[in-house]
């Protein structure tokens, strides 16, 4: 058992019968009442987005797990399939279970959380960024550096990310995995 000054992004825990991810925390200290801690959860099964207040002390069930490297291999259409670096195990998820699966290309490398109890994944996290080429837009303007204007352009990985105005079909960005939104430009 776990209390509230446990509680830190990516920890699971089991609450109203489901297991959740924390998404974001924030720990308050009002001037007047006691402390409280007021979170953002995230189902691992559903995929239910859970605002929650917990307050200070509160006992809560953390989930023990492990995180394991597997790379991304390919989508059939239903199931995403992956393999573990360390044993070339391969396991499949839905997509409910991925938060950003639309930047995945083949061959990433992903975290997965792995309940200890009955081994079953719990959510996978992109790394930080990734790099993925331009495959449709509109011709960028040379110059167009000044202003913060943005078009559509569609990656490799078939997302639609808005870039700025100088971005042309080819050119490698990095785009953050978070937001899903443009970072930089690379260049080669």
């Amino acid at each position: 058992m776990a209390t509230t000054s446990d509680i830190r992004n990516g920890l699971c825990l089991k609450y109203n019968n489901d297991i959740y991810k924390i998404i974001e925390f924030l720990h308050v200290k009002p001037g007047k009442g006691p402390a409280f801690v007021r979170t953002k959860m995230k189902s691992v099964t559903t995929g239910k987005v859970l605002d929650n207040t917990f307050s200070a002390g509160h006992k809560i069930e953390d989930i023990r797990v492990e995180t394991h490297k597997f790379q991304y291999l390919y989508n059939d259409g239903e199931f995403y399939h992956f393999m573990n670096e360390a044993d070339y195990t391969q396991i499949r998820l839905l997509e409910s279970a991925l938060d950003r699966p639309d930047l995945m290309k083949e061959g990433e490398v992903v975290t997965i959380q792995i309940n200890t109890e009955d081994n079953m994944p719990l959510s996978v996290e992109l790394p930080a960024s990734v790099v993925l080429e331009i495959t449709a837009t509109e011709p960028g303007v040379k110059g167009n550096t000044a202003t913060n204007a943005t078009k559509p352009a569609t990656v490799e990985s078939g997302a639609i990310v808005n870039v700025p105005l100088f971005i042309n079909e080819g050119d490698k960005i990095k785009v953050e995995t978070a937001k899903g939104t443009y970072k930089e430009r690379i260049k080669e």
